[in-house]
């Protein structure tokens, strides 16, 4: 990036900075230290000056927020330019490693992930004709949008999405295409992910170890043990305990059947049914 990019991206950041040293200026200047407002004050006083300070805090503020949304949104895109010459495990793999996680093809014990600085070899093409076994996109900023990649994948076996903070209910819905190859799924530490989104699980019949550790966003952790183990009777669940935050109201219980999937439409998402 030129010294021109730069500016551009610092120059908000300087012009809060010289606001913040001008307040102090402006306040000695004002009556509450004895001299006369009306000579050093900008039109309106000092409360039209606060208040002109604070729009500019909150633009920037939203400026930031604004970028840090694009950048998500870029890290999410579809990497369909591959799919037509090298195929869909190769669109998986390129968008897992361009997110900073790790990828096993079949037959392989090396994992294939970037060097420290984000970067990483094209190498993998030749891999072209292998099915991806195994990925890892834990910590990622892998969203919704952006399990596009990795939907058409027929022998992938095991999937951590840890700690990722995008990951809720509704790419947990996703999932189900999976069912005939996942059997291992890592969840851990996703705060957005709740009893609706381990209810879209119940299609995954092949599944075999299920981490479901820290999970901030479930309450009764005991009760939702109890009935993913009668769901998925063939997989072990790991990270909760019985006795985990049970705490019902007399002749209040939960069935199998509260543990519906997401009914908040979203984008193009409709409620009652799986997103393919």
């Amino acid at each position: 990036m030129g010294l021109a990019g730069a500016w551009w991206i610092l120059d908000p950041f300087f012009h809060l900075l010289q606001q913040c040293r001008a307040l102090p200026h402006l306040l000695r200047s004002s009556c509450l230290f004895g001299s006369d407002p009306s000579s050093n004050l900008p039109k309106g006083g000092i409360l039209q000056y606060l208040c002109d300070r604070f729009y500019d805090i909150e633009n920037v503020l939203a400026w930031r927020e604004k970028q840090k949304y694009s950048k998500i949104e870029r890290q999410n895109r579809y990497h369909g330019h591959l799919k037509e010459y090298c195929g869909d495990d190769i669109v998986a793999v390129n968008f897992t490693l361009y997110n900073g996680g790790g990828v096993r093809f079949k037959g392989q014990e090396k994992w294939l992930r970037p060097n420290k600085r984000g970067k990483y070899s094209k190498d993998f093409l030749v891999l072209r004709d292998v099915l991806v076994e195994a990925i890892d996109l834990s910590g990622s900023v892998v969203s919704y949008d952006g399990l596009d990649n990795l939907v058409f994948l027929t022998g992938l076996k095991s999937l951590d999405l840890s700690r990722c903070p995008n990951i809720d209910d509704w790419s947990l819905s996703r999932l189900h295409v999976f069912k005939d190859s996942l059997e291992e799924l890592l969840l851990t530490g996703c705060p957005r992910v709740t009893e609706r989104g381990l209810a879209c699980l119940h299609q995954l019949e092949c599944l075999r170890h299920l981490d479901i550790s820290n999970l901030p966003s479930i309450a009764n952790k005991g009760l939702i043990l109890i009935l993913l183990e009668e769901m998925l009777p063939q997989c072990k669940v790991v990270g909760m305990d019985y006795g985990d935050g049970v705490a019902l109201d007399p002749g209040a219980q939960m069935s199998g059947d509260e543990m519906e999937e997401p009914s908040i439409p979203s984008r193009d998402r409709k409620a009652g049914e799986i997103p393919a």
